[in-house]
């Protein structure tokens, strides 16, 4: 049954925050309040997200979950990130990549975004040069 849903609203699921004050920013569901609603923790020291409660719209679920119960403490939440490796996981993934790749552009300086454009013009006449040559 692999065409079965996973990514559940669940105690230790990681998600990422889509709007507000966090967005951008990574935490972990600590608790449901109700159908709508879960509370989150960073923990801050490791995401720089505070607890606090959160609509389930604005968090995308990730494939990675902790081993916690439900309200845990900060540091418990902690540890079982730790122990689990899971923040390391989470940036191994193509998603987590694209996400900081998009943000290394949006703080990127003027000279930065000159450097860039010059480099894919030089990228792209040797792209031309290696695709003529190959055509011979």
């Amino acid at each position: 049954m692999s065409g079965m849903f996973t990514r559940f609203v669940e105690p230790g699921r990681l998600a990422l925050i889509t709007y507000g004050p966090c967005e951008g920013k990574m935490c972990t569901i600590v608790d449901i309040v109700d159908q709508k609603r879960v509370v989150v923790d960073g923990p801050v020291s490791v995401t720089g997200v505070p607890r606090h409660m959160m609509p389930i719209k604005r968090l995308s679920l990730t494939d990675f979950r902790a081993k916690i119960v439900r309200g845990a403490r900060e540091k418990a939440l902690k540890i079982a990130l730790d122990t689990d490796d899971i923040m390391s996981k989470w940036a191994d993934t193509v998603r987590a990549k694209q996400i900081k790749a998009r943000e290394t552009r949006k703080n990127m300086t003027d000279f930065e975004r000159f450097k860039l454009m010059v480099a894919k013009r030089k990228r792209a006449v040797q792209v031309r040069a290696a695709v003529k040559k190959s055509k011979k």
